[in-house]
């Protein structure tokens, strides 16, 4: 790299990854422009995830009485490395089930020369696997990415999946914290946030500057295997969401946010009193196919469906074609998110799961 180039860190937080991190590893190792130094912060394994890291090339650092898991691994290495970069240098979080798309740090890097991004995150897709709930999952990653496209590629999550951030960025998330922002003064990441990766772009907001996901910035991640995994998932991902929102108020940057929780609450009125017409209708007997401008509607929102999963190819279509297996599994998704806000009103302790299965 030339010398006047920025060095990049690659910073691989994980916790018994044994199985995919060399995946995680070979897409640092394939980037047109790789990063010059790659550290894997192994948290409490109990696998060979030690191992399996230094065989892949990486340096290692395990961590040392950590509670507060990913928040906590990141700021202990981050305190080190904080140290010894400059402002200008660039530090990529990946996470170890996680990997890169070939071009993704140059185009970082590229995006990271406007002062006015504070991070760039990477767009999400699905790995293959999982049967149903993971192809519902592929399926809701294209939506969000083709959103994100829509919306020129402002992000709404910095994803704990894959970001780059300037060092300056970092540097004045941690001289904020306890001040401007929630979180103990000198930690990068609030240790106390569920999500850490959303509380961290509500920070860089509130710094003023943006949260970009450019279209060549593409990374394939772990789905959830099973109903019970991504139950898990998604409700620590909705409570960690609320209690983020709570925790900065109601600002300039937050108000979006607070508008997507509206709405989404508001749509599951919506839904339940649809279920409730329609259960009403069927006692009646008055139910039957739809007709008339309610049968266009019906063929605009099919095709919309599956038009906006297009790019997964025919499989993706052809299971978003029915709409009721997809609005069974939005269903599910509301479900989560009252359940989320239950257990936040009644001060429930977050539950943390984390997937040690193999990928299929």
């Amino acid at each position: 790299m030339d010398e006047s180039s920025p060095r990049i860190v690659a910073l691989v937080p994980a916790h018994d990854e044994e199985t995919t991190l060399p995946a995680a590893l070979a897409s640092l190792r394939a980037q047109t422009l790789p990063p010059d130094r790659v550290i894997v912060v192994a948290d409490r394994c109990a696998d060979g995830t030690v191992a399996v890291a230094r065989r892949g090339g990486a340096e290692v650092v395990e961590t040392v009485g950590n509670t507060a898991r990913k928040a906590g691994a990141l700021n202990q290495a981050l305190a080190a490395l904080l140290s010894v970069l400059d402002d200008a240098d660039l530090l990529l979080v990946l996470d170890a089930d996680s990997a890169l798309s070939p071009g993704f740090l140059a185009e970082a890097v590229a995006t990271l020369t406007d002062p006015t991004v504070g991070g760039v995150g990477g767009i999400f897709h699905g790995r293959p696997g999982g049967g149903l709930p993971g192809a519902l999952q592929r399926n809701e990653y294209a939506r969000y990415a083709r959103e994100i496209h829509r919306r020129g590629g402002r992000a709404r999550v910095l994803t704990g999946t894959a970001t780059v951030f300037r060092v300056a960025t970092l540097r004045a998330v941690a001289a904020a914290r306890g001040t401007r922002l929630p979180g103990r003064a000198g930690e990068v990441y609030d240790a106390t946030a569920l999500t850490e990766d959303n509380e961290i772009t509500l920070a860089v907001g509130t710094l003023g500057l943006r949260a970009v996901s450019p279209r060549p910035c593409t990374v394939h991640t772990e789905v959830m295997p099973t109903w019970r995994d991504l139950w898990h998932q998604r409700l620590r991902w909705q409570r960690g969401a609320l209690e983020n929102l709570r925790a900065y108020g109601l600002t300039r940057v937050t108000l979006p946010y607070w508008a997507q929780q509206l709405g989404m609450y508001v749509g599951i009125l919506g839904v339940a009193l649809f279920l409730l017409a329609t259960a009403l209708f069927a006692a009646l007997g008055e139910l039957g196919p739809p007709r008339g401008l309610w049968l266009v509607v019906t063929a605009v929102f099919v095709v919309e469906r599956i038009w906006t999963v297009r790019r997964r190819g025919p499989r993706g279509m052809l299971l978003a074609a029915p709409l009721v297996v997809e609005f069974g599994y939005d269903l599910v998704q509301q479900a989560v998110f009252l359940a989320a806000v239950g257990a936040m009103l009644q001060g429930r302790a977050p539950r943390w799961h984390h997937l040690t299965a193999a990928p299929a």
